[in-house]
């Protein structure tokens, strides 16, 4: 089942909890003159993310569909989504397209330079490339810059299935999450590079005031501090492996 939840203005929330994962998986739909839906998630949960978007506008009229890096929950229904959207087109990092959508995607994608801005209507959609954060080359993230909210993927990662907004601290159980993943077989999912410490202070200068994550509750509240802890925390972290 797929719950829809508002978390800042005209931005929805679309989460289905998954068992076998023993997590969340979440799109955010931000609605406007032409809509945008951050993630498709994975082709097996398509129908169930269909249906609840359709509860707030209908699917086929959906303009853009962004998501960070290739990956099956990020993008692996997107086919389907421009199958039922005639006018959409999948958007995200020069690399990503290159390396991987060109071939991909069943309509061609557009490309975003790093800090290139995506208009939808009222709102602006700033691109930032962030290559290895959350994870792989063709990273990148989107901030809506009119309500400041920032669609941050993979990053503050909460796992089981909490409430779809909190203004209580999220670092402290995304942390404990990166530390105990580092002794399972998905370890090492986002290295430590020389680039890292300047994106999580790129993220926080844009002075969030909602941070959209993909598994886990969304925040509101300083989410500037926030990213700095949480990049604090991938340093300690990662930087000694």
């Amino acid at each position: 089942m797929t719950t829809v939840t508002e978390i800042a203005d005209g931005v929805y929330r679309l989460s289905t909890f998954a068992p076998d994962f023993g997590i969340q998986f979440n799109q955010f739909l931000v609605k406007d003159d032409e809509p945008f839906l951050m993630h498709t998630g994975m082709k097996g949960m398509f129908a169930a993310t269909r249906d609840a978007l359709a509860a707030v506008l209908d699917p086929a009229r959906l303009r853009w569909i962004g998501f960070s890096h290739f990956e099956s929950d990020e993008c692996g229904a997107m086919n389907e989504w421009l199958a039922i959207a005639p006018r959409a087109q999948a958007v995200c990092s020069f690399v990503g397209t290159t390396v991987n959508l060109n071939d991909f995607a069943i309509r061609p994608p557009r490309a975003l330079a790093d800090d290139e801005v995506l208009p939808i209507g009222g709102r602006r959609l700033r691109f930032l490339a962030t290559p290895h954060v959350p994870h792989g080359w063709d990273a990148g993230l989107f901030f809506e810059e009119r309500d400041r909210t920032l669609l941050c993927s993979d990053l503050f990662f909460q796992p089981g299935d909490p409430p779809p907004m909190t203004s209580a601290d999220i670092v402290e159980p995304a942390g404990d999450a990166m530390v105990v993943g580092q002794g399972g077989p998905l370890a090492k999912d986002m290295p430590y590079t020389p680039y890292t410490d300047a994106t999580f202070e790129r993220l926080a200068a844009l002075a969030p005031r909602t941070l959209a994550t993909m598994h886990g509750s969304s925040f509101s509240g300083d989410a500037a501090q926030a990213l700095r802890e949480l990049g604090r925390i991938v340093r300690d972290t990662l930087g000694k492996c």
